[in-house]
C-alpha cells in the first residue's frame, strides 16, 4: 500500500502549494489555485489510480475489456451504451486493459480536481478528504459509476445558477455511462432551496423512517426496478455500511448547521452544496442497512469535499488552526483504520510491479 501513502503525501503537498501560491479571484471569497501545482496534484492521483490492477472490481473491468470485442453492432443501446462506446474507442488504440483503467482515472480525477480547484476554499483539505474518506479508493473500485459522478460534478455551475436545461444535458450524458445518474434530475428541484428549513428536517426524518421500515422500503423499491438492469441488486447481501462512515459524513454537516447564517452570507451557492451533502448523508444512513445504497451516495459525497473547506470560515480566527489540524488527524486515522485495519488493502500494478 506504499504507493497510496505516497499519493496521499504528494497530492496533499501539491494542493497545499497550489493554494499557497494562489491568486485572489476578484471580489469573491474564492481563490485561483496555482495551475502548475494543481496539475501536479492531479498527476499523482491519476498515476496511483491508473496504474493499479487489483482494487475492487478492477479485475472484472479489465477482463471484460480484454475478452469483449466492442463494436457498433454488439452494443446494447438501451443500457449504459456510453461506457461501451468509450471502450470501443479505446480498443482502437490498445487491447491492453490497463489502458481502460488509466484513461478512466485520468478523466475522473481531472474533472473532480478541476471542480474542487474552482469551488473549494482550501484545496488541500478537499484533496486530503477525497483520499482519506475513501472516495478515491472507491473511484478505483466502481470506475464506471465514479466516471459518471465526475461528469455530473462538472454541472455544479448550472445547478447553482439554476440553468436547468444545461444541467439536464450533463446528467443525460452521464447516464449513458451509468444510468443511476438519472436520480440527479429530480434532485435538482429539491436542492435548489434554502438549507436548514422544515424540508431539511423532513429529509432526515425520511431517512430514519426508511431505516426502521427498511424491509418494506426495499420491497417497494425492488418492485419498481424489477425489469431493469439493476434488478440484480435485490440479491445484494454484503451487509450494511459501517456506522463510523455515517459519523465521518455527518460531522461536517453539524458544523455547517451551527454556522449556517455565515455560510449563507459568504458562500454563494452554499445552500445547494449543503443540501447535496445532506442527501449524501441520508443515503449513507440508509446504507447502514444495505451497502448497495452507498452507491447513490457517490454522486453527493463529492459536494461534501467542497463543504468541508468552508466550515473553517465559520470559526473564530484563533480556532481555525486547531480545527484544520483536527480534520487532518481525524480523517487520517479513519483512512488508516478502514484501509489497513479493516480492509487490509493491497496495491498491485501489472505495468509497474516494482511499486509493491
Amino acid at each position: 500500500m506504499s504507493i497510496l501513502w505516497w499519493n496521499l503525501l504528494l497530492a496533499f503537498g501539491f494542493s497545499f502549494l497550489a493554494r499557497y501560491f494562489a491568486k485572489p479571484a476578484g471580489l469573491t471569497p474564492y481563490v485561483k489555485p496555482n495551475r502548475l501545482m494543481v496539475l501536479c496534484a492531479m498527476a499523482t492521483l491519476i498515476f496511483a489510480a491508473g496504474m493499479q490492477s487489483n482494487i475492487g472490481d478492477t479485475f472484472y473491468y479489465m477482463h471484460s475489456y480484454k475478452t469483449v470485442d466492442f463494436h457498433w453492432q454488439s452494443i446494447d443501446y438501451s443500457g449504459d451504451f456510453g461506457f461501451n462506446l468509450y471502450q470501443m474507442g479505446l480498443q482502437q488504440f490498445s487491447s491492453d486493459p490497463q489502458i481502460l483503467i488509466l484513461v478512466t482515472a485520468l478523466l475522473t480525477n481531472l474533472l473532480i480536481v478541476s471542480v474542487l480547484a474552482g469551488y473549494s476554499r482550501l484545496l488541500e483539505i478537499s484533496v486530503f478528504v477525497y483520499i482519506t474518506s475513501g472516495m478515491f479508493i472507491t473511484s478505483m473500485n466502481g470506475i464506471r459509476q465514479y466516471l459518471a459522478a465526475a461528469i455530473v460534478f462538472t454541472a455544479i455551475r448550472f445547478l447553482i445558477k439554476g440553468q436547468f436545461w444545461r444541467y439536464l444535458l450533463v446528467i443525460l450524458f452521464a447516464a449513458t455511462i451509468h444510468k443511476t445518474a438519472l436520480i440527479l434530475i429530480p434532485i435538482y428541484f429539491i436542492v435548489r432551496r434554502r438549507a436548514w428549513t422544515w424540508q431539511t428536517a423532513a429529509i432526515l426524518l425520511a431517512a430514519v423512517a426508511v431505516v426502521f421500515g427498511f424491509n418494506q422500503f426495499t420491497s417497494i423499491l425492488f418492485s419498481v426496478i424489477e425489469d431493469t438492469q439493476y434488478a440484480g441488486y435485490k440479491t445484494f447481501s454484503e451487509g450494511g455500511a459501517n456506522v463510523l462512515r455515517v459519523v465521518v459524513d455527518g460531522a461536517p454537516m453539524i458544523f455547517a448547521f451551527l454556522g449556517r447564517e455565515r455560510l449563507r452570507r459568504d458562500f454563494t451557492g452554499g445552500d445547494v452544496i449543503v443540501n447535496m451533502s445532506l442527501i449524501g448523508l441520508v443515503f449513507m444512513i440508509i446504507a447502514t442497512q444495505n451497502w448497495i445504497f452507498a452507491r447513490f451516495a457517490i454522486y453527493f459525497g463529492l459536494y461534501q469535499l467542497i463543504l468541508i473547506t468552508w466550515i473553517f470560515h465559520v470559526f473564530r480566527h484563533k480556532d481555525k488552526k486547531l480545527i484544520y489540524y483536527g480534520v487532518l488527524v481525524f480523517y487520517f486515522v479513519f483512512y488508516f483504520y478502514e484501509n489497513v485495519i479493516t480492509l487490509g488493502l493491497t496495491y498491485k500494478s501489472n505495468w509497474l510491479p516494482w511499486l509493491y
